[in-house]
């Protein structure tokens, strides 16, 4: 399902393509880059296309695009994978060596599956460069906290999930289930999985190559 600015953004295009992104901006009276996620994800669906110094085309009408209904109706939970997590007292130098041996660009810091952080690539090498002694110290110090995370739940679209990877310039999405607070206590966010660009990519080609219905 897209949202009011996306069908606003695909009418503007229908109706003038071809049209620049700053154009569309203009119209819209909002920055060129505040549109950056909501361009890429119609470009994804195939409902428009951009041609070098041209601009955006209209290329597909969303009520007959068949792999655009289809990927609008995928839930996260149908395309996560496995979380890659460690302790919160976990050293820093054994979440590099979790990340590569388990091949991926981000672990989750939990305790007990309840998420308290994010440690991405970005994060260790930025401490590395810091001349910090990476075996003692605490994962925990490195992190980014559940506080200011990003994340998605299950039941939420893949779309919606792509959508945030955008706008936020992230490489994957921890999969939560957010758990009722308690009085005085804050909501516990419970890992059940991670959803990354790869997934989205895998995603998108087995939309084309007709292996979701």
């Amino acid at each position: 399902m897209l949202s009011e600015r996306q069908e606003t953004i695909l009418q503007i295009v229908r109706e003038n393509s071809p049209i620049t992104g700053q154009h569309i901006a203009d119209r819209l009276h909002v920055t060129r880059a505040a549109l950056r996620s909501d361009l890429a994800i119609l470009t994804m669906l195939g409902l428009i296309d951009a041609r070098p110094k041209l601009g955006y085309f209209f290329t597909g009408n969303k009520e007959k695009d068949l792999l655009s209904r289809v990927i609008t109706d995928i839930r996260v939970s149908t395309c996560l994978s496995q979380p890659v997590i460690v302790g919160e007292h976990t050293s820093a130098y054994d979440a590099i060596i979790a990340m590569f041996t388990e091949d991926v660009g981000t672990v989750f810091v939990g305790n007990e599956n309840m998420l308290l952080g994010v440690v991405s690539r970005k994060d260790l090498l930025k401490t590395a460069m810091g001349n910090n002694d990476l075996q003692s110290l605490p994962v925990r110090m490195v992190m980014t906290p559940v506080s200011k995370l990003i994340y998605v739940e299950g039941d939420d679209k893949a779309l919606f999930a792509a959508q945030r990877m955008i706008e936020y310039e992230i490489d994957c999405l921890p999969v939560v289930r957010v758990l009722p607070s308690t009085e005085g206590k804050k909501k516990d966010l419970q890992i059940i999985g991670r959803i990354s660009k790869t997934n989205i990519t895998r995603l998108f080609v087995d939309c084309g190559m007709g292996r979701r219905a």
